[in-house]
C-alpha cells in the first residue's frame, strides 16, 4: 500500500518538475503581396495560408500549430485542413503545391520554384488550384501518404499558396507563402527531441550595441527551430531589470550540430555586470539558463557557463521537500497502531 503511494508521489513530483520547463505558445501566420517580394523568400502582405488542424497528440506543441510536425510509421496516411485567404481588392487565381526543403548551414532553407523530393511525391492536395474573389476564403485537404516501403529518417518540406503577379513569359513574378512540413517517419513512437545551451558569451556589434551569443548543441533526433527571450536582472547602479528581449527566429538545428542564436538588446544599457536569464524553445522541449555577464568595450567577449535558474530550482525543491513529507505522513499513519489507512488501493 505505502508503495502505491510513493510510485504516486513520485509521478506527482515529476509533472511538477515537467510543469516548470514547457510553456505553451502560438505563432502568427504569414501571407504575401502580389507584385512584391519579402525577406527569406516568404513574402508579406494580403493573401495567406494558414494550418486549421492539429494532432490532439501535439496539443501543447507550439509549432504544430503552424506547421505540419508528425511522426509516422511507414504505410500510414494523415490528412490536414488549410486555409487560404485573399483580403486583396482583386480576383486571385492561387497555386496550392508542395516543394522541397532542407537544413542547410542552420537554415530552413527552401527550393527554387516546384522543386521535389521523396517527401513531395507522397503530398497530394485536394484543390491544387483555388480561384478566390476579392475578401473571400476556402479550405482545402492536403494528404500525405507514407508508402509501406520508406526508411527511417526525418523529411522536409513546405505546403506554397502561390500567385503569379505581372508580366508576361518567363518574367512573371511569383509571389508564394508556405507552411512548414517536419515528418519523420520509423517504426514505433517518436524519437525525442533535446537540446542543451553550452554558453552565453557577451559581445557588442559593430554598431556598438551589446549581444548576447548563445552556443547550443541538438542533442535529440529531430531538428529544432529556436526561439525564446532573453531577460537581464541584477544590474549595476541599482537597475532591476531589461528586457525580455526576442530570440530572432531562423536558426534552425539538425541532429548532432552545433550552433548559436544571438540577441541583440538595448544600446543604452550599461556594460555590467548582469544577470541574464535565457529561456530558448523548440516545440514541446524549453530550456533556461542563467550566466553573470559583462558586456566588453568592442568585439566578443570570453564565453560564460551557464547554470540552472534559481527559480526553477527552487520550484523543483520545493516538490521535492513536499513529496518527501508526504510519504513521512503516509508511513506514519500506516504503522500506526489502531489505525486503519485511508490510501486509495489498486
Amino acid at each position: 500500500m505505502v508503495s502505491v503511494v510513493l510510485r504516486r508521489v513520485a509521478a506527482w513530483m515529476v509533472l511538477l518538475a515537467a510543469a516548470t520547463l514547457v510553456q505553451g505558445a502560438v505563432a502568427g501566420v504569414g501571407g504575401a503581396e502580389p507584385g512584391r517580394d519579402g525577406p527569406s523568400g516568404e513574402p508579406k502582405g494580403v493573401f495567406s495560408i494558414r494550418l486549421l488542424e492539429a494532432p490532439l497528440v501535439r496539443r501543447d506543441d507550439p509549432r504544430a500549430y503552424t506547421s505540419i510536425v508528425d511522426h509516422l510509421g511507414p504505410g500510414t496516411t494523415i490528412r490536414r485542413r488549410v486555409e487560404v485567404s485573399n483580403t486583396t481588392s482583386r480576383r486571385l487565381s492561387i497555386d496550392l503545391y508542395a516543394a522541397a526543403a532542407s537544413i542547410e548551414k542552420r537554415t530552413f532553407a527552401y527550393a527554387t520554384g516546384r522543386t521535389p523530393n521523396e517527401l513531395t511525391e507522397w503530398i497530394s492536395v485536394d484543390h491544387p488550384v483555388l480561384k478566390l474573389p476579392p475578401g473571400s476564403k476556402k479550405t482545402a485537404r492536403v494528404t500525405i501518404g507514407v508508402p509501406p516501403t520508406a526508411s527511417r529518417g526525418e523529411r522536409y518540406g513546405v505546403l506554397w499558396a502561390e500567385v503569379a503577379g505581372a508580366g508576361t513569359g518567363t518574367a512573371k513574378v511569383i509571389n508564394r507563402v508556405g507552411i512548414r512540413i517536419y515528418l519523420d517517419v520509423g517504426p514505433g513512437g517518436e524519437p525525442p527531441s533535446a537540446f542543451e545551451i553550452l554558453s552565453l558569451t557577451p559581445a557588442r556589434s559593430p554598431q556598438g550595441q551589446p549581444q548576447i551569443i548563445a552556443q547550443l548543441r541538438n542533442t535529440g533526433e529531430r531538428a529544432l527551430e529556436m526561439t525564446g527571450t532573453l531577460e537581464l536582472a541584477d544590474g549595476p547602479a541599482g537597475l532591476q531589470a531589461a528586457g525580455p528581449y526576442p530570440v530572432p527566429p531562423g536558426t534552425s538545428l539538425l541532429p548532432g550540430d552545433t550552433g548559436g542564436v544571438t540577441v541583440t538588446l538595448d544600446g543604452r544599457l550599461p556594460d555590467g555586470p548582469w544577470e541574464a536569464r535565457l529561456r530558448l524553445r523548440s516545440g514541446r522541449v524549453e530550456h533556461t539558463a542563467t550566466a553573470t555577464i559583462t558586456f566588453p568595450a568592442a568585439g566578443v567577449g570570453k564565453p560564460v557557463s551557464v547554470g540552472t535558474p534559481r527559480v526553477a530550482f527552487s520550484v523543483v525543491a520545493a516538490a521535492v521537500v513536499a513529496g518527501l513529507m508526504l510519504v513521512f505522513i503516509v508511513r506514519r499513519r500506516a504503522h500506526a497502531p489502531g489505525k486503519r489507512s485511508n490510501c486509495l488501493r489498486e
